[in-house]
């Protein structure tokens, strides 16, 4: 596509743009001045939709007035409340109904998933990840490992790119299976990169896993709400996320999971218990019996964090009425726009994500020519300027344009920004 690099070019995009509208649901943080700030972080925390303050406000009010009556009295009954988000978060995953819950948090989740299908034996003991994983993945798996009295030096294989590379193609990692595979019990694979952006092939990934003979498990933290997915036809053993990125659900909220249908129906798999993944109708009567639940609610631990979960409930609606396909191809323009933007400032600012559009998520990764010390500069002039984006050690800045608040006016904004403070650090 062809781009410019002007104003009037990205004001016209935003006047043509279908999902535009939406920005106005959102709460837009702003500067001193009560000027919006050029927010790109939605990677790191999305923004707070306006509905969430009404839907919390809501379930405060009833604790006021009902107090314990609310679990079964309340507008939304707090009993059953984490099937407000059951079928928004099937939509977005591409799974079933009884596929997905939601509860916890991303790594506690992991956690449940790899006491559940990580099972070592015999020679098949190891875990295979990206080399650079999200630092909570690897403790997780590595606490895991040791768990079971292994040492995660010799039995954590994790897969880097090839010397002068940022990204891992799927054939490597299909190399990768074909020959360690039989000594590999399970493979954890995020569906976007943190670090650089590059998202990848779900389904080719689990075939390989699988042919290899091993469990596979996708962290969608950086995936779900802004990739299209379709983990049931897939064929993913499990996954996990977080809703307090692309999802919007403020900070610290109620994550979720995916289990395939296979590990929940007839001799589901074996895996930790707790109270409310007992079946609803004999709950409350206490005995000592674990009666699942049917599907993935029978994996739930603890009654859900009710004032975590709200705004989880806001956010999901308005994906349902963007439609995920439609905020993917916004995602394709905004990430084409920013990318021809960040080309004419080279050699002082170099992509690190793929440039092929289907291989990226809803970010943008780049590297500042020069020492580490020179892009937190600019990092730091950035900030300076009223743009949110964020900064990895030791020389990446990663920003993500959400198709659901961010415009094309933002995208040549921050481009400007950096441009100048590419030249204050030259």
């Amino acid at each position: 596509m062809s781009h410019e690099p002007t104003l009037d070019y990205a004001r016209a995009l935003d006047e043509t743009d279908p999902l535009s509208a939406y920005r106005q649901r959102f709460a837009l943080p702003r500067d001193e001045h009560g000027e919006p700030l050029v927010y790109l972080c939605g990677h790191s925390l999305g923004l707070m939709p306006l509905a969430a303050r009404k839907l919390v406000s809501e379930e405060l009010d009833d604790w006021a007035g009902l107090g314990v009556f609310g679990h079964e009295h309340a507008r939304r009954p707090w009993i059953p409340y984490h099937e407000n988000l059951t079928a928004g978060l099937a939509y977005l995953t591409g799974a079933r109904m009884d596929e997905v819950v939601a509860m916890n948090s991303l790594t506690v989740n992991l956690h449940l998933m790899l006491a559940a299908f990580y099972r070592p034996a015999g020679s098949r003991t190891k875990i295979l990840i990206e080399a650079g994983a999200f630092s909570s993945d690897r403790h997780a798996i590595a606490s895991q490992l040791a768990w079971h009295g292994l040492d995660p030096a010799s039995t954590l294989l994790e897969l880097a790119p090839a010397a002068g590379e940022d990204t891992v193609a799927e054939q490597v990692i299909e190399a990768c299976l074909e020959r360690h595979g039989p000594q590999i019990a399970l493979v954890l694979w995020p569906g976007v990169q943190f670090r650089t952006g590059q998202a990848f092939d779900l389904s080719r990934i689990a075939r390989a896993a699988h042919k290899a003979g091993c469990c596979v498990g996708f962290d969608l933290a950086h995936s779900i709400g802004n990739m299209p997915l379709a983990l049931h036809d897939e064929q993913a053993d499990f996954a996990v996320w977080c809703s307090y990125k692309f999802l919007n659900a403020g900070p610290g909220a109620i994550g979720g999971c995916f289990i395939h249908e296979r590990h929940t129906q007839g001799a589901p798999a074996a895996h930790f218990k707790g109270w409310w993944g007992h079946e609803a109708a004999t709950r409350f009567r206490m005995t000592p019996e674990f009666r699942a639940a049917a599907g993935a609610a029978g994996w739930q631990i603890s009654n859900p964090p009710i004032l975590s979960a709200a705004p989880l409930i806001a956010s999901l609606a308005m994906f349902r009425e963007a439609r995920i396909e439609r905020l993917r191809a916004k995602s394709v323009a905004l990430t084409g726009f920013l990318e021809y933007l960040i080309e004419r400032l080279r050699p002082d600012a170099r992509l690190v994500t793929p440039p092929d559009l289907e291989a990226r998520g809803c970010q943008l990764s780049v590297r500042i020519t020069g020492d580490g010390a020179r892009g937190q500069r600019v990092f730091d002039r950035l900030g300076e300027r009223g743009v949110v984006c964020d900064w990895r050690d030791p020389d990446i800045m990663r920003i993500a344009p959400v198709p659901l608040y961010n415009r094309f006016e933002d995208v040549l904004r921050f481009a400007e920004h950096l441009a100048e403070a590419l030249r204050e650090t030259a």
